[in-house]
């Protein structure tokens, strides 16, 4: 979703993850994308914001992406590391009763796609949020029958 959101906001979007994750990154808005098992993180250069989803070495490789006077916001926990000349920030999510409903009217009006991995009953929670293999998408739990 931040890609997509990103996109609208009018930034030029850069995905990384695995090889498989190529061709998602690409239909969800990134305009190129860094396979970190095959190509040099480091040969992006200098950008204006990194939002790392990964943590641990890539969220370290990543702060050194930040040009001077950019942002690294990461979703894993404290930044391990600080850019250079730049910001590092430890994003933390408030739940904001109209920001989920502005989200949920663009996911309803097809400006904004995510994709479903599972569906599961609140009685399967535990069993759901913790796969034995991993799950493409998001799972969602249903409170209502």
């Amino acid at each position: 979703m931040v890609t997509q959101l990103a996109r609208e906001a009018g930034a030029y979007v850069i995905g990384t993850g695995r090889a498989a994750d190529r061709r998602a990154a690409l239909d969800f808005g990134a305009r190129e994308f860094v396979d970190l098992e095959n190509d040099t993180l480091e040969d992006v250069g200098g950008v204006d914001l990194v939002f790392d989803v990964i943590g641990g070495g890539i969220g370290q490789r990543s702060a050194g992406l930040v040009r001077a006077g950019g942002t690294l916001v990461s979703i894993t926990g404290p930044p391990p590391a600080r850019p250079a000349d730049g910001l590092a920030i430890d994003f933390v999510v408030v739940p904001d009763r109209a920001q989920l409903g502005e989200i949920a009217q663009r996911v309803r009006d097809g400006r904004l796609r995510t994709v479903i991995g599972d569906v599961a009953p609140l009685d399967d929670a535990v069993a759901a949020l913790n796969p034995a293999e991993r799950v493409r998408g998001k799972t969602i739990i249903r409170v209502r029958p």
